[in-house]
């Protein structure tokens, strides 16, 4: 067998099925991913005291209530276009979101007033939808708090964007 003959011989046996076989399984997997921006409906943050989550918004309805610095709630509606939700569904699968424990909330037993803020956010889709409860003294894994804090950051960063951009 020649040098040549080798290489074709290698290529069509090990090579080209590696390839048809990574095209197969990633097609499948993209194909049948769970949360796919296509398949996006709404997203929605709600977030205050423990007792009360006063500050509030959906994408689906565009309502969008908060209370500001003068402790006076804030109502209006308030779209996010859809390069902002892209933006938001992006960033949540970076952070890895649809991996987050569903509740994440803070230790009440040892008896103190909990000053925690809660934050619960929902992304739904056709035919799954992930909702996590982050509490803001929750205590675990650092990199899941800095995930959430990431989240809720570019969250609020795009609704404060959004809401300047409705002003002008």
């Amino acid at each position: 067998m020649s040098d040549r003959t080798k290489k074709i011989f290698f290529a069509l046996t090990i090579i080209v099925p590696f390839l048809l076989y990574c095209f197969y399984y990633y097609g499948m997997m993209i194909k049948n991913a769970p949360y796919r921006y296509s398949d996006f409906q709404s997203m929605s943050l709600e977030y205050g005291p423990v007792d009360s989550l006063v500050n509030k918004y959906n994408s689906k309805t565009g309502d969008y209530q908060y209370v500001d610095r003068r402790d006076s709630l804030v109502k209006m509606h308030l779209r996010l276009t859809s390069d902002d939700l892209l933006y938001l569904h992006r960033k949540a699968a970076d952070l890895g979101f649809w991996d987050f424990p569903t509740k994440e909330l803070a230790d009440t037993s040892k008896g103190g007033k909990n000053k925690s803020i809660r934050y619960i956010i929902e992304f739904k889709y056709k035919q799954k939808s992930k909702r996590v409860v982050f509490d803001s003294e929750y205590v675990g894994d650092i990199r899941l708090i800095d995930a959430n804090k990431t989240l809720i950051k570019e969250i609020k960063q795009s609704l404060l964007t959004a809401e300047e951009r409705l002003k002008k």
